[in-house]
């Protein structure tokens, strides 16, 4: 069985992190989606949330390609986590160069801790290259719509959480 390793914080789950799951979804029999637990970037949603979340919204998903996916907390380092959950391949959305900068770092001390998991980079849609979870946070903060940014549910919680979208004077 290939199994594979989609690691962020997801806070929130963004359209740019679907398009990625559903990508990954065709490459492996399992995409586990690691949510990170990072007390570091203090999260808006919990981390029950965020697993409910990511959950929630791959169910029609993982129907439609037969891929079984599932989210794993994890606090523990991205190789440690991908070994816990037997997965060969971490997969990791690009959306820029400054993405890859920081990602090639990261391949190669992993790569330094365990030679036998591959990392996969899939770039972002062209679509979605310029959404990212801090700037939705911040919209949605500030009484922005980020309706074209997170799946409608996502859309829902933010707004459940920070209020509804307020209109400018």
């Amino acid at each position: 069985m290939r199994i594979g390793l989609y690691p962020g914080t997801f806070d929130p789950l963004t359209l740019g992190h679907m398009d990625i799951i559903n990508r990954a979804s065709v490459l492996v029999d399992r995409l586990v989606i690691g949510v990170a637990i990072n007390r570091d970037k203090g999260p808006l949603f919990s981390l029950e949330e965020r697993v409910a979340m990511i959950e929630a919204e791959c169910v029609a998903l993982s129907e439609r390609t037969g891929t079984e996916i599932v989210a794993h907390p994890f606090e523990n380092l991205l190789i440690d986590c991908a070994s816990d959950v037997g997965a060969g391949l971490i997969v990791r959305g690009l959306r820029a160069v400054a993405d890859f900068e920081y990602e090639f770092q990261m391949v190669g001390m992993n790569r330094a801790l365990d030679p036998s998991i591959e990392t996969v980079f899939l770039m972002a849609d062209a679509r979605h290259q310029a959404i990212a979870s801090r700037l939705v946070k911040e919209i949605a903060r500030l009484g922005g719509d980020v309706s074209k940014f997170v799946p409608p549910r996502i859309n829902a919680a933010l707004r459940d959480r920070l209020g509804p979208v307020t209109v400018g004077v």
